[in-house]
C-alpha cells in the first residue's frame, strides 16, 4: 500500500520514513499527501506566480552539453533554479528536503549528498514526454522529488504525472497541492500530461557523489 497519510514531515516522524523508504524499495516510487504545510504551500505558489509574471522563468531545455536545446514539443515548463537566501519560503522548504535527505540516507543507505531544485510552471497545453530524470553521463541524481503547488485542482483540469513502473500498469497523479512524489531517478519513466490550467510545482533530486 504506497503512503498516503497526512502526515506533516516538519519532524519527518518514524513511520513518515519508513513509509516512504518502503514504497521506494517495493515499488520504486512514493506518493505523500499533504507533505507540505499549508501555508508554506501558498507561499511557494505566490512566488513562482510572482516570478512568471516578472519574467524571470526560462523555457527549460533537453539534453546536456551540445546536444542541450529548447524543444517545447517535448519539454513545455519554464524553471528557476531555486538558491539558498532567495526567499524564506524556499528556506523553508530546502530544510524541509535536507531533513529528508537525512532521513532517506538513515532508512536506505543511498549515499545522498546534496539536493536540487526548480520551480516549474506547465501553461495551458504544455506537457512533458516521456523521459529518465537521470543523464547517460551522469549518475548523481539517485531520488526524484516533485512537490505540487496548486489550490482546489479538479480532475478534469488534466496535468497528471504518469509514472511507467516496470512490469506494472502506469499510475496517473494529480498534481493536488501540497502532494509529495518520490521516485527512483534511474529507474522510474515519466511523462506530464497536458492541463487546462496554470500548473505549478517544485521539482528537485536528490543526489549522491559521482560513480
Amino acid at each position: 500500500m504506497l503512503s498516503e497519510s497526512p502526515v506533516s514531515p516538519e519532524y519527518l516522524s518514524e513511520a513518515l520514513q519508513l513509509h516512504l523508504a518502503d514504497d521506494l524499495v517495493e515499488h520504486g516510487w512514493s506518493q505523500q499527501n499533504i507533505f507540505l504545510p499549508a501555508q508554506l504551500t501558498l507561499e511557494l505558489a505566490a512566488e513562482c506566480r510572482l516570478l512568471a509574471t516578472s519574467g524571470a522563468l526560462n523555457a527549460a531545455s533537453v539534453g546536456r552539453g551540445t546536444t542541450q536545446a529548447i524543444r517545447t514539443d517535448i519539454r513545455g515548463d519554464q524553471i528557476l533554479w531555486l538558491k539558498a537566501g532567495q526567499s524564506p519560503a524556499c528556506d523553508h522548504y530546502l530544510h524541509i528536503m535536507e531533513n529528508l535527505r537525512v532521513a532517506l540516507n538513515r532508512e536506505l543507505f543511498l549515499g545522498l549528498v546534496d539536493y536540487e531544485s526548480h520551480f516549474a510552471l506547465y501553461a495551458p497545453g504544455a506537457s512533458y514526454q516521456t523521459h529518465l530524470d537521470r543523464f547517460r553521463d551522469d549518475d548523481c541524481r539517485t531520488v526524484s522529488v516533485v512537490i505540487y503547488l496548486n489550490q482546489d485542482w479538479l480532475p478534469e483540469q488534466g496535468g497528471a504525472l504518469r509514472l511507467h513502473p516496470q512490469g506494472e500498469c502506469t499510475q496517473d497523479i494529480a498534481p493536488l497541492g501540497s502532494r509529495l512524489v518520490l521516485f527512483l531517478s534511474a529507474d522510474m519513466l515519466h511523462e506530464v500530461l497536458p492541463a487546462t490550467r496554470d500548473r505549478l510545482s517544485l521539482a528537485g533530486w536528490f543526489r549522491r557523489r559521482p560513480a
